[in-house]
């Protein structure tokens, strides 16, 4: 299972009102409330993060590892999306990803606060969570991409 995962308008909303604090590793602190969604994402289906954020190509896997992990986010495998050396869209890199890298049956949910995305086929739309901008990623949604990740799985009774 793959989480395909913006930072900004998910993990950090975007308020001109307050400037997010930075950190020593001089990216922002994560919202608190996103960082429990998220967290509820990955404890209950132990996806991998693949980074689709403007941000992806300024530090490495490991230091991705150590930005999730000194804001309570401990993500088992992060990877990025390829630099966007063509100034891609959004909607354009996944789309590249898809078509490029995916692996089929394999479940993904991309949580992104870019309205464009709602122009991807629909058959990758169905995999899409779009937060608000200014409120980022919440519980609700977090359940939403849940279902989504686990939409195909088996289900057992006794």
């Amino acid at each position: 299972m793959l989480i395909l995962l913006d930072i900004d308008g998910v993990m950090l909303p975007a308020n001109s009102w307050s400037k997010p604090e930075i950190l020593e590793d001089g990216f922002p602190m994560f919202n608190s409330r996103s960082v429990r969604a998220l967290h509820k994402i990955l404890a209950e289906t132990n996806a991998s993060l693949l980074l689709t954020t403007s941000h992806k190509g300024k530090y490495t896997a490991t230091q991705w590892r150590n930005i999730f992990k000194v804001r309570g986010i401990d993500a088992g495998k992060i990877d990025r999306l390829p630099s966007n050396s063509l100034e891609y869209s959004r909607k354009d890199e996944i789309l590249d990803w898809y078509r490029t890298k995916h692996v089929p049956d394999e479940d993904f949910v991309i949580l992104d606060d870019d309205k464009k995305l709602n122009d991807l086929p629909i058959d990758i739309k169905n995999n899409l969570v779009l937060t608000s901008a200014s409120v980022g990623l919440t519980d609700e949604l977090a359940d939403n991409a849940i279902s989504i990740l686990k939409r195909k799985q088996p289900h057992y009774s006794n």
